[in-house]
């Protein structure tokens, strides 16, 4: 089951969230926490692939969040239960095969704690999946990006070392960046995210920064 059959084909991110995935073999029975979850687009993608007999755990610091991922989540017949916790705060009922979090740590006060946290929470032969962003490498028509409300908009950068100071061992780094002109999902992405259509400009969205690790 491939991330454009999981509700995730206008995610313009979807690459590296399949690539990551499939090098896992995620699949039914797993246990996974989507750690900063938001409106839980990758929260039920997760579930349909580890099915009725595997759980995810949607976790996000904002109530409203957690209330839209439930009633998603209910609309696909997943099994989701959606958590209101910082991400430095976090407490699982359980140990987890899959902890992951994606655009999660430029908003957090402290990323270090947060990767902490989700590396604590994966249990013996375990994994993290954690993809964070370079902002500033981002482009519009030759000009950087900025993200002025993110506390950590490089973040990505020192995702790597990041992990590494955890007690897992990393499989795997990498950085992938989608790139587009005219109309098209990149244009469509970036008036999301920004309210501003670039038009022609060319457009190469912030690298996304993928690290692999295993207890």
């Amino acid at each position: 089951m491939t991330s454009g059959e999981l509700g995730l084909r206008n995610d313009v991110y979807r690459r590296p969230l399949a690539t990551a995935l499939e090098r896992l073999g995620l699949g039914a029975g797993w246990c996974c926490a989507d750690v900063g979850a938001g409106g839980g687009d990758v929260s039920v993608a997760l579930a349909a692939m580890v099915g009725p007999s595997g759980r995810v755990y949607a976790v996000d610091s904002d109530p409203s969040a957690r209330d839209a991922v439930a009633a998603r989540a209910a609309a696909h017949g997943a099994q989701v239960l959606s958590l209101t916790q910082a991400a430095e705060d976090l407490i699982l009922p359980e140990k987890v095969d899959l902890a992951f979090c994606r655009f999660l740590l430029p908003h957090v006060i402290d990323p270090g704690a947060a990767i902490a946290r989700m590396a604590g929470a994966v249990r013996e032969g375990g994994w993290l999946v954690a993809q964070e962003p370079i902002t500033s490498a981002g482009r519009i028509g030759g000009r950087p990006f900025s993200m002025p409300e993110a506390t950590h908009p490089d973040v990505g950068a020192i995702l790597p070392a990041l992990v590494a100071g955890t007690e897992l061992t990393i499989v795997d780094t990498w950085s992938e960046s989608p790139a587009g002109i005219g109309p098209g999902p990149v244009a469509d992405y970036l008036e999301q995210i920004t309210g501003v259509d670039p038009g022609r400009d060319p457009v190469v969205l912030p690298p996304l920064v993928t690290v692999i690790a295993q207890r």
